[in-house]
């Protein structure tokens, strides 16, 4: 039977890459900060690693990949500027994991893999639709699917809606999996004067 199918309101994940090595201060930063526990790995205790020196160029450079991120997918006439506010760093040894989080307080949320092996490291995100209906599923697509995992490598950046729901499954492979994460939001105006949904931050 022929038949068209069109995915309406999909959920964006974008990906791209830093086209530069890290620098030796940068990677001094990665390795040597101060660490505490984290649900099944460790995260720095530093929640904005991207104000410190070391990091102004990358900084920078995120935060031109979340602006073409708003050219791309927002495409807004607002007059917002989007800005990083917290930024950490996140280890992952074999067998530990990421717990299943959301970011509140953000708008866009990014991760920049520092280490990370594309043959076993992974992010999974979920689907958070309610289903009253569960059939059992005999082979899995984007449409059925209640989560679904993509291979992430060193210097790849991911960037998705903070609300949505992801984690790190249980860690496979030698290396220590290192990770930078960061929240987004904006500065300006949003909304309509006339529509009465105007909105000044």
């Amino acid at each position: 039977m022929k038949a068209e199918i069109h995915s309406l309101f999909p959920t964006p994940i974008y990906f791209t890459k830093i086209n530069r090595k890290f620098s030796k201060q940068e990677n001094d930063y990665f390795n040597k900060p101060t660490k505490v526990k984290n649900i099944g790995n460790l995260t720095s205790k530093d929640k904005y690693v991207l104000d410190k020196k070391p990091f102004i160029k990358l900084k920078k450079e995120l935060l031109d990949i979340v602006k073409n991120y708003y050219q791309q997918i927002i495409c807004t006439s607002n007059d917002i500027e989007p800005t990083i506010t917290q930024s950490w760093l996140n280890y992952t040894d074999k067998k530990e994991y990421h717990h299943l989080h959301s970011h509140p307080n953000s708008y866009i949320s990014g991760v920049l893999y520092i280490n990370a092996d594309k043959e076993n490291d992974k992010i999974n995100f979920f689907r958070q639709r309610y289903e009253p209906i569960k059939p059992v599923i005999k082979s899995y697509n984007v449409f059925n699917a209640e989560s679904w995992w993509f291979p992430v490598e060193t210097y790849q950046v991911v960037l998705f809606p903070s609300y949505l729901n992801h984690s790190v499954e249980i860690k496979e492979g030698s290396n220590t999996r290192i990770s930078l994460a960061f929240n987004t939001f904006y500065k300006g105006t949003i909304g309509s004067y006339e529509d009465i949904s105007e909105l000044k931050i």
